[in-house]
């Protein structure tokens, strides 16, 4: 069993549809969604606004490697092109951290291959990563440098202004028939 916690994010085409059709994709694995929320793009790249949200899904066959190869055949279904980095997109999935079950809960899972690199390298220093995590997991921990931190304690540390970026929208995106609460 792993367990994922994936930032979803688009800024082209119809974006709440693509991030529906994210949480349609992963199916009954979604056992929790956050509200939606808008958020001027990050890495300085000229853009509209995306729409970003957090699951949380988890699947007993499921290895850290499969949510990425699942999470890029929703991003090239939805026409996703790498061309700039950090520039528009039609969708982004992005896994912020994965943990193996163990006896008596979840390990959480590092690598450093370029490919996976996890945990997500920058998602400290991401409010619209953290902002949204946190309405689905208000404990919610991140492991940085390997050294765990409480993600309400790392969005604190962010620019007062980035945080306020990140603004809640009427939105909603709706797990699966049968997913967990």
């Amino acid at each position: 069993m792993t367990r994922a916690v994936l930032s979803i994010g688009s800024n082209m085409g119809d974006r709440l549809e693509l991030l529906r059709g994210v949480v349609a994709g992963f199916g009954p694995r979604v056992r929790a969604v956050s509200p939606v929320y808008t958020t001027a793009p990050w890495g300085g790249v000229e853009q509209d606004d995306f729409l970003n949200a957090v699951l949380v899904a988890e699947d007993p066959d499921y290895n850290c490697r499969a949510w990425l190869e699942h999470g890029r055949q929703l991003e090239q279904a939805a026409g996703r092109e790498r061309t700039v980095r950090w520039g528009a997109r039609t969708l982004d999935v992005d896994i912020v951290t994965c943990a193996e079950s163990v006896a008596g809960g979840f390990h959480v899972c590092s690598s450093a291959d370029p490919e996976l690199t996890l945990p997500h390298p920058r998602a400290h220093e991401r409010a619209f990563v953290l902002v949204p995590w946190l309405d689905v997991e208000p404990d919610a921990v991140l492991t940085v440098a390997g050294i765990d931190h409480r993600v309400r304690e790392l969005l604190a540390k962010l620019d007062e202004a980035e945080v306020a970026g990140v603004r809640r929208t009427t939105h909603t995106l709706e797990p699966a028939a049968g997913a967990a609460p």
